[in-house]
């Protein structure tokens, strides 16, 4: 590779100390250091964005590359081509002369290519007498080579940062779909509720998408739209759970009391909370949902209960209200009771609060009876979420222990 001294621009164009550092940089290669020159530039289109390229600056490199002879570039090699203006617009597939002196100067910009003038600011190569090149001026492609693994990582991040996008996207378009048709059953089929603010809110929200949004915009559209979908779907359970007990009172007491006939744990005795529909009815009850709130949230708070999901992992509410099955079992916490508490602070919101009862399981003496305690207090609103998920927060941060807050 030709290494030589700093060269300066000819001509009018000046000197900056970004040059000087890019012909400093070639000269520090890794000896033997070897890369396909195609794989290099296929990283660098890529990263084009990242680099501040176009895609005419990437068909001037595809262009000089293809004046390079090897498919390889090599450390020990002399890394110079030496096209003319003519040339270079002919492979670049006929850009005009104005619109490829502005692509050779991103290029360089860039950091991709350095320029070695000649004293004329011809490009040229002196040979010597074996019929090997001595000397070259025009264009080193020495820093392709240099950056080659860091193009290699801009690439790769790209390619997740697209596929993120796309699928952050489709997450959003199906959301969206399920809100509006769900909205639409309802109105349809007469279920009350405030339907109209439920349609106010998603038009509002689809509102904020733009025509070219970035994944920061669909991130924050897209928890609000699952938030929204969350709370119609335990509207619409609630609803469904009110019109079965409304239609054979009776028949409902009986099968609330029969249908899980396993006895209550030692842990879970009646004298704490007894679970009986009759008991239930004389406490006052405010018909207003719980608030459900976002699951990253509510996994930053619980970090433990993520390894009961499937494979290890929970990527949505489904996956949390299974691992709050396994964790119920895990902590001796009975069906009925579990299922009583479904049915007053919904299943989301029964799945999180086994969430921070796992996290201070080991300060709890019966998970069973403190549960029970928590779905009597929720039915009377003297429960929230918000404030245990936010002293689980700051405990988890090192601020300490506590038990679930009631508000």
């Amino acid at each position: 590779m030709q290494n030589g001294s700093l060269t300066t621009p000819f001509g009018r164009r000046p000197m900056t100390l970004a040059l000087i550092r890019q012909q400093i940089a070639v000269t520090t290669i890794e000896p033997k250091k070897t890369v396909d020159k195609w794989k290099v530039f296929r990283d660098a289109s890529e990263a084009r964005e990242k680099l501040g390229l176009q895609d005419r600056s990437l068909a001037v490199l595809d262009a000089l590359l293809s004046f390079y002879p090897d498919n390889e570039l090599r450390q020990d090699a002399k890394l110079i081509v030496f096209p003319s203006n003519a040339q270079l617009t002919l492979r670049a597939h006929g850009i005009a002369g104005a619109t490829l002196r502005r692509h050779l100067a991103l290029l360089i910009e860039a950091g991709l290519i350095v320029r070695r003038d000649s004293a004329n600011g011809k490009r040229y190569a002196r040979k010597g007498r074996d019929g090997e090149i001595e000397n070259a001026f025009g264009f080193d492609i020495s820093p392709l080579l240099h950056r080659a693994e860091e193009l290699a990582i801009i690439a790769q991040q790209v390619v997740a940062d697209r596929i993120a996008f796309r699928r952050a996207k489709e997450s959003l378009t199906i959301c969206r779909r399920d809100v509006r048709k769900l909205i639409a059953a309802a109105i349809m089929e007469g279920v009350p509720g405030n339907w109209t603010m439920f349609e106010e809110n998603y038009t509002a929200l689809a509102a904020r998408i733009s025509r070219s949004p970035t994944m920061s915009d669909i991130d924050s559209i897209l928890e609000c739209m699952e938030l929204l979908r969350g709370e119609i779907i335990n509207l619409l359970e609630t609803q469904e759970k009110v019109e079965n007990l409304s239609t054979n009172d009776a028949h409902s007491e009986r099968h609330i009391q029969n249908s899980n006939p396993e006895s209550l744990h030692e842990s879970e005795q009646p004298s704490r909370t007894t679970l009986k529909v009759t008991s239930l009815k004389q406490d006052p009850v405010c018909e207003e949902p719980m608030r459900i709130f976002p699951l990253a949230l509510v996994l930053k708070a619980c970090p433990e209960i993520s390894s009961y999901g499937p494979t290890a992992v929970i990527g949505s509410w489904r996956d949390l209200m299974s691992a709050a099955i396994v964790v119920r079992s895990m902590l001796g916490v009975s069906p009925s009771t579990y299922q009583h508490a479904c049915e007053i602070m919904g299943p989301e919101n029964a799945a999180v609060t086994m969430a921070c009862i796992l996290e201070r399981s080991g300060n709890i003496k019966s998970a069973g009876a403190y549960l029970q305690d928590l779905t009597a207090k929720a039915r009377r609103r003297e429960f929230s979420l918000g404030p245990a998920l936010m002293a689980l927060l700051r405990a988890n941060s090192g601020g300490g222990h506590t038990l679930l807050e009631v508000s």
